[in-house]
């Protein structure tokens, strides 16, 4: 490589030219962090100036989320339509995975078609600038491959995020089921207490706080109790805590003691959590097994077999032979 550089000006060139550019976008990026970071030190400020008064207060999110709506927004008048065929099941995968935006779906595609244009452009520049002769063939191949990673990989982030969350949510929830039910014998009110419950698992439990104290403001909203458990339970996407809305939504309607469901549920909660930590330690055996088998059973049959090898080469043969 150094020596085709060395004797071609063209790639030494090239390769002045994209050090350049790697220096002058890191100078940029450093350049951006900084100017991010005294913008969001500006935004907290102006937050912290606004709170308590008149005006709508919007947190740090809430303007990202709004910046990303207005590129997608400028895209989209320019012409190219970011609305995906089936927009409910995509917007139910991105409110999984966390991105609760009414923009993420339009974002998620352009992050989409961007990579299926970038990925193969990169490879096709790397191909050329690395001056490997590559017939169309396999040009055409190698696109094809990185334009379909570029697909689907927004698709496998987006599951294994929804799948972490899925996981943090199932795990943390009775944590905050046991809080819950010291808040109610305590003689707090299922408002109360899962206002209490949110704050005190913040750092904890960020995931299940966040959805408590959204329920709890959707109830001092004027949302019924029922609406505010059943939008709770969409909103989390996991059987778990939708077995839990309804549970107290039908101890709210029947009139039994929400104590007795919270202290049920949570022990059934742990139950479950525990079965599924017991197979998963069960499962360790059978995946220990492929790299023991693998690895180590040759290494063993080796040893075990080398003597035995060593001697019928030194006496049996030639004994055999005559030798």
């Amino acid at each position: 490589m150094l020596d085709f550089l060395a004797t071609n000006p063209v790639a030494r060139v090239a390769t002045l030219i994209m050090l350049f550019a790697a220096v002058v976008g890191l100078a940029l990026a450093v350049l951006a962090a900084i100017r991010q970071r005294v913008g969001v030190r500006g935004e907290l400020r102006s937050i912290a100036d606004t709170r308590g008064g008149s005006g709508g207060v919007s947190t740090l999110r809430e303007r990202r989320d709004d910046q990303w709506s207005r590129l997608v927004d400028r895209i989209e008048r320019a012409g190219l339509n970011l609305t995906d065929t089936k927009s409910d099941q995509l917007r139910e995968k991105m409110i999984a995975a966390g991105f609760d935006s009414p923009s993420a779906p339009r974002i998620y595609t352009l992050i989409r078609l961007a990579l299926v244009i970038v990925l193969p452009s990169i490879f096709v520049v790397l191909s050329l600038l690395s001056g490997k002769e590559l017939s169309y063939f396999k040009l055409y191949l190698y696109g094809s491959i990185a334009a379909l990673a570029g697909l689907y990989l927004p698709a496998l982030f987006v599951r294994a995020k929804a799948d972490r969350r899925r996981d943090d949510l199932v795990n943390g929830f009775p944590d905050c089921l046991d809080l819950m039910l010291v808040c109610v014998e305590a003689g707090l009110g299922l408002e109360a207490a899962l206002d209490r419950v949110g704050r005190e698992t913040a750092t904890s439990h960020p995931l299940v706080s966040k959805m408590l104290i959204t329920a709890t403001l959707q109830l001092r909203a004027g949302a019924s109790r029922e609406a505010a458990l059943r939008k709770m339970a969409e909103a989390a996407g996991v059987d778990e805590i939708s077995s839990f809305a309804t549970l107290l939504i039908q101890s709210d309607k029947l009139g039994t003691s929400i104590a007795t469901t919270l202290r049920i549920y949570s022990a059934e909660m742990r139950e479950r959590r525990r079965m599924r930590a017991e197979e998963k330690a069960h499962r360790i055996p059978v995946l220990i097994s492929i790299p023991l088998v693998t690895c180590m059973l040759p290494v063993m049959i080796g040893v075990l077999m080398l003597p035995a090898l060593v001697r019928v080469v030194r006496q049996l043969i030639p004994a055999m032979t005559g030798g």
